[in-house]
């Protein structure tokens, strides 16, 4: 497993992951089924919906098989399959400067994808503040492993208090 460690600008409280080299819009993918579930999955990218609309920690493992389930540990965990044809996967901000985002070696072909939030309570209640101290700061992993294509899915949904 390679791990990597990212700060990355949640801006309009969404991460994206794609194919380098894509030219995909995600516009469309952002359908009302997709923002409740904060995934929005096209056929070569993807974008993971945030609590908060500022920085968030974001790892990212490269598996070469799928992981174990350890939702329990997490507040709302989503998985989701991408075509990387050019072997590089590209995770960014939304509106981070794509040339340099960071990207990660994968086998070409079909990935799964699965988000996993924390720290989602926390983050909401700081809100804009959330990103000055890491006990507020929502954290997003990101595990991506070859498999076949598969229709998004959630296997845990966090639904935040209303005041």
């Amino acid at each position: 497993m390679i791990s990597t460690e990212l700060e990355l600008f949640a801006d309009y409280c969404q991460i994206h992951l794609f194919d380098d080299g894509s030219m995909t819009d995600l516009g469309d993918a952002w359908t009302e089924e997709a923002v409740l579930d904060h995934l929005a999955v096209d056929t070569d990218a993807m974008a993971v919906g945030t609590t908060v609309n500022v920085n968030v920690a974001v790892t990212v493992e490269m598996l070469e098989a799928a992981p174990e389930d350890d939702s329990a540990e997490f507040d709302h965990v989503v998985e989701g399959s991408l075509q990387v044809r050019s072997g590089r996967l590209v995770v960014m901000g939304c509106t981070d400067y794509e040339p340099e985002a960071a990207r990660f070696g994968v086998a070409a072909g079909l990935v799964r994808v699965r988000a996993a939030r924390s720290n989602l309570a926390e983050a909401d209640r700081a809100g804009i503040d959330s990103d000055d101290d890491p006990a507020t700061t929502e954290r997003l992993r990101l595990q991506v492993w070859p498999g076949p294509h598969a229709d998004p899915v959630v296997i845990k949904r966090w639904e935040p208090l209303e005041a």
